[in-house]
């Protein structure tokens, strides 16, 4: 298992960020196939005001950039995606085409024995 921490922020919107929350209570059938159809295994997104955090945990070799592109092939994932571009935005230090951003993992409890 490989895992990755993202993020993101919604656009400054009150009632869109409602529906970002509405909408991911009940995620489309067809969005949760597509992600474990890619190899993701676990997927966990929080919020805090606008950002957005996603803990996400993928079989070995899962590649963010390379995997999530294989969904926009099922025209329902892509629909569900478009729709949440229109809440969401780039933050302002992404590089070009970069959405959710990762971040470099600087603790794992699990890689320190217990005392």
């Amino acid at each position: 298992m490989t895992y990755f921490g993202m993020t993101l922020q919604l656009r400054d919107d009150a009632e869109g960020i409602e529906r970002y929350k509405d909408y991911h209570a009940k995620p489309w059938p067809v969005v949760r196939s597509a992600l474990r159809e890619v190899g993701v295994t676990g997927m966990r997104i929080f919020l805090d005001g606008r950002r957005l955090f996603m803990y996400l945990e993928a079989v070995d070799g899962f590649d963010p950039v390379r995997d999530f592109a294989r969904t926009m092939e099922d025209p329902g994932y892509a629909e569900w995606e478009e729709l949440m571009r229109t809440l969401q935005e780039q933050f302002p230090d992404a590089a070009p085409g970069e959405w959710w951003r990762r971040m470099e993992p600087v603790f794992d409890l699990s890689q320190h024995p217990a005392d």
